[in-house]
């Protein structure tokens, strides 16, 4: 029933693309016309309501034109599932016509093979039949993908972006079949917008299961030490230690770039001058690195409570515990330089608002020493509008007695200054 439905949608969408198309050389808007849309729209909402099994059955039962046709009506939510469900041969057609919708899904499996670690991708579900994975990364996985992952291992994968707002208690933890559920941060250090990106972990019948909706840094190094490193790692222990230590690194080189854009601050601002214009950039760049400077050693601080966990849970054998107090000692020193970072960035925050005070009061001094010079010159052009002054003139022309007036004005100004600014140079010197 479904797939007769299809069809006859699929004969409508054609027929109404033909008749734009005739149209399109007198009226070009014709192909972006409503019945087109409306046609779309028909076919988009009769597929968002079956389920992903009705849609895999209507695609294998199409042909190869119509199902290239009726792919790109697919939900892109959806796009993954049904790609999940069907055959191999028809995954490369699609996948051939869905070009960039999927490229942000990635699933794979990592297997131990002459003592290094080779990565094999998962398309389907029988990519899983016969592996003896040590390690499973999926990025972005869809529902069906994590259900039935977890489905064959025999555990309840999450979904990473659900895991945010989880309390700090329930973070490390052992689920009811044994598996070491942990949920971490992972700095995101990119075109100079930090972010933490979490990341969920299942240790389970010695597979480590990671979990995450976006790329990270620290991912695509550990998978290239895993591929090139001849041993670099034996089980998922150390898979996950070295997960964790790649991260501290990561963090130490975006300290070594706080470092960096704080000496060059630094440089502006122990200068002799700065505008206000060149204090709000700067201020606006200390901010920036306050925050990536917190945002490391509240990560730091994550992974250190990861290992403490996984040392506490007496799963490590001896040469894990060293790999982890080795990362514990990495962390111990990189806490002392987010605060040498914080107290140095508190120093050139307090040095910049000090600049701005002091263009403020250079303002306000010259607004006082303009008000000091002109209040004589003041009086006097009060007096000068009186009409004493016309009599007391009375014989003179009046530009000559305007003209001199405004000389004597001029002159007790010009006096007033230079009796302040003395008066200013004996204070400041007498200090």
């Amino acid at each position: 029933m479904y797939l007769d439905s299809v069809r006859d949608l699929l004969r409508k969408q054609k027929l109404v693309e033909g008749l734009t198309r005739a149209q399109a050389g007198a009226h070009p808007a014709a192909l972006d016309s409503a019945t087109e849309k409306q046609q779309h729209g028909e076919i988009e909402n009769f597929l968002a309501k079956l389920a992903v099994a009705d849609i895999v059955e209507i695609f294998e039962s199409l042909t190869p034109e119509e199902a290239a046709q009726l792919w790109p009506r697919v939900p892109a939510g959806r796009s993954t599932d049904v790609l999940w469900e069907v055959s191999d041969e028809l995954r490369d057609r699609l996948e051939d016509v869905a070009g960039p919708r999927l490229a942000e899904t990635k699933v794979s499996i990592f297997e131990i093979e002459g003592g290094r670690i080779r990565p094999h991708p998962i398309k389907s579900r029988k990519d899983l039949e016969g592996r003896k994975p040590v390690w499973i990364d999926l990025l972005n996985a869809s529902p069906a993908q994590r259900a039935y992952i977890g489905e064959f291992y025999k555990l309840e994968l999450p979904d990473p972006g659900d895991e945010v707002d989880l309390e700090v208690a329930n973070r490390f933890h052992v689920e009811e079949n044994g598996a070491l559920a942990l949920h971490s941060n992972f700095l995101l250090d990119r075109g100079g917008k930090s972010r933490s990106i979490p990341v969920s972990f299942l240790l389970h019948q010695k597979i480590l299961f990671s979990l995450r909706n976006e790329d990270l840094p620290v991912f695509r190094l550990q998978r290239r030490r895993a591929e090139t490193v001849p041993f670099y790692a034996e089980d998922c222990f150390d898979l996950l230690l070295s997960l964790y230590g790649s991260d501290v690194e990561y963090s130490a080189d975006s300290l070594e770039d706080i470092y960096k854009t704080l000496s060059r601050v630094g440089k502006h601002v122990l200068s002799e001058t700065m505008t206000d214009e060149e204090a709000a950039s700067v201020l606006a760049d200390i901010a920036e690195e306050e925050d990536l400077n917190g945002r490391i050693r509240s990560n730091i601080m994550d992974t250190q409570r990861a290992i403490v966990f996984l040392m506490q849970a007496k799963v490590l054998e001896d040469e894990h515990i060293q790999s982890a107090k080795q990362v514990l000692r990495n962390i111990d020193s990189l806490n002392s330089h987010t605060a040498f970072l914080f107290d140095k960035i508190n120093f050139l925050m307090d040095a910049t608002i000090g600049f701005i005070n002091i263009n403020q009061n250079r303002r306000v001094t010259q607004l006082t020493m303009l008000s000091v010079v002109f209040l004589p010159m003041n009086v006097l052009a009060g007096m000068g509008g009186m009409s004493e002054f016309s009599m007391m003139t009375a014989g003179v022309p009046w530009p000559v007695s305007y003209g001199a007036f405004l000389v004597c004005t001029a002159a007790i100004g010009f006096l007033t200054y230079r009796v302040v600014r003395r008066a200013d140079r004996i204070k400041r010197g007498a200090k």
